[in-house]
């Protein structure tokens, strides 16, 4: 018998508009999802990954074509005519599935390339699928090599190395010039969302404490608290920039809001300890001036955006390394795949040359009673021999180790073999004699 298909289908954010996706059937968590799945007919393993940019399910199948349309109504009800459906879900099968599921492990698939947080969302639903016993030896052999090829992406290549979004940048700028975060205070000076963002990962490399300025105190606090810091009105900036090392600037305001000469008696408080100073608004909050004084550093969100863009052309570069790393063990994948398959067959082909060695050979011995058991072993290895050499060219024909047969699909070249030495037939003649 054929193994059965491996098939994904999903949506995403490059295929699917945002108005599309909310309208998936899906509740929150796996644990009823996965149960849904199990109640459609024709799915022998299954996968569900649910991110905030994609859906997929991965599931092995006898018959894919009927168990698609159950499928895409398990993740859209009826809320999404058949017609747009084909627009937007993708449908992968075998080999291309495999290769897919890879590249969205190594984050290739993601909006932002190289980010690292798909794959910890692969393993959490994977315990899930693990935890109901959803997955089986395919799923679970595929799923573990997609770890291992995210891995392997990671360390061998520099995808992940490269900040490429503004809030990145600023943290990647921020570790270059203090080389540690973990002893630095970051102040917020008003509350863009982009600049939420930067203090965020700076919060996430561990920076010392959080300074929130703005000219609504009660937002002020409202931020603080959720960075655990302190809020102080805008009056007090200047102040605060003795006890920080980190400002980032995204106020309304139309002009600037601190100048050189607001800096400059501050560097002699620090002792000429460095500032760096983020400035995301536009118009721009802080005089360019600034820059000119020793130790200080400001950067706008042109200079951040050159060094993302700068960082996004490496990222590029990198991916194409990736993307052979995923292509090569996709191939490989698909040999366990193959060998899967065919393993029966070449299990039933041994065991039927054992079987037909061990009655020839007692046959032989009956009739050669003075044989010393030394003799008697030299006849029994040869017969064994003789199977082996016999099984060779068949097993080769089966595994496509012969460039003769690579014309012939592999259930065909099965087909051959089974029918050749009447595997399927259970009153075959294992004598030796000719039927």
């Amino acid at each position: 018998m054929p193994r059965d298909t491996i098939v994904l289908l999903g949506v995403n954010h490059k295929t699917t508009p945002l108005e599309i996706r909310e309208k998936m059937a899906l509740s929150g968590g796996y644990e009823e999802p996965l149960q849904a799945l199990g109640a459609i007919r024709g799915l022998k393993e299954y996968y569900l990954l649910s991110t905030c940019n994609r859906v997929e399910v991965i599931y092995t199948t006898a018959s894919p074509e009927e168990t698609r349309r159950d499928v895409l109504e398990f993740l859209f009800g009826r809320a999404v005519p058949a017609a747009d459906l084909e627009r937007y879900v993708y449908h992968f099968e075998d080999e291309e599935a495999v290769e897919h599921l890879f590249m969205v492990a190594s984050s290739l698939d993601s909006m932002i390339v190289g980010e690292a947080q798909i794959l910890g969302q692969l393993k959490e639903a994977y315990r899930y699928a693990s935890g109901q016993k959803t997955s089986g030896l395919i799923l679970n052999k595929l799923l573990h090599k997609s770890f291992f090829v995210a891995k392997r992406v990671r360390t061998e290549t520099r995808i992940g190395a490269s900040a490429v979004s503004i809030s990145y940048a600023a943290v990647e700028l921020a570790r270059k010039i203090f080389g540690r975060l973990d002893d630095k205070s970051v102040m917020l000076i008003g509350a863009g969302e982009m600049a939420e963002l930067a203090a965020e990962h700076l919060v996430g490399q561990g920076v010392a404490g959080v300074v929130v300025a703005n000219r609504t105190l009660e937002r002020a606090v409202k931020l603080a608290r959720r960075f655990n810091g302190r809020a102080v009105s805008l009056d007090e900036v200047v102040e605060q920039l003795e006890q920080v090392d980190i400002i980032i600037s995204s106020t309304g305001a139309t002009g600037t809001i601190l100048s050189k000469k607001d800096v400059r008696p501050v560097m002699r408080e620090r002792r000429n300890s460095p500032l760096f100073f983020i400035d995301i608004a536009v118009p721009r909050d802080l005089d360019q001036d600034i820059n000119d004084l020793d130790n200080v550093y400001l950067y706008d969100i042109d200079d951040l955006q050159n060094v993302v863009e700068m960082n996004k052309s490496e990222r590029d570069r990198e991916a194409v390394k990736a993307e052979r790393i995923v292509h090569e063990e996709t191939l490989k994948f698909g040999s366990w795949l193959d060998n899967m398959e065919v393993t029966p067959t070449i299990v039933e082909l041994r065991r039927q040359g054992e079987e037909i060695c061990r009655v020839e050979i007692e046959k032989t011995l009956a009739r050669l009673s003075d044989l010393s058991p030394k003799q008697q072993r030299s006849i029994e290895k040869m017969a064994s021999a003789i199977v082996s050499r016999m099984l060779h060219n068949p097993m080769q024909y089966l595994k496509d180790g012969n460039g003769n047969s690579k014309c012939v699909n592999r259930q065909e070249r099965i087909n051959t073999v089974r029918e050749l030495f009447r595997l399927d037939n259970g009153n075959s003649d294992r004598s030796g004699n000719d039927a």
